[in-house]
């Protein structure tokens, strides 16, 4: 029986898997305002203030969430 060991930094991989959500977000806000543009054109250019928005605090959590892989990488220092 081959037993093998795991080196190395496992943020890498939970900031991988932690990419697929706020990657997910981002294309349900836009799809969202490219759905709503299509049925009222009209109102684009009031909606895409909020587009940004969401666009902003989803990019915050992948943010948030590679800053924490970071800090539990090596919690010792």
């Amino acid at each position: 029986m081959l037993l093998s060991e795991v080196v190395g930094s496992t943020a890498a991989i939970g900031y991988g898997l932690a990419a697929i959500g706020p990657g997910i977000g981002v294309g349900l806000v836009f799809s969202a305002y490219i759905q709503s543009t299509a049925r009222q054109p009209e109102s684009s250019r009031l909606t895409l203030p909020y587009v940004w928005i969401g666009f902003a605090v989803v990019e915050a959590l992948a943010l948030l969430g590679i800053a924490f892989g970071f800090i539990w990488a090596n919690p010792l220092g």
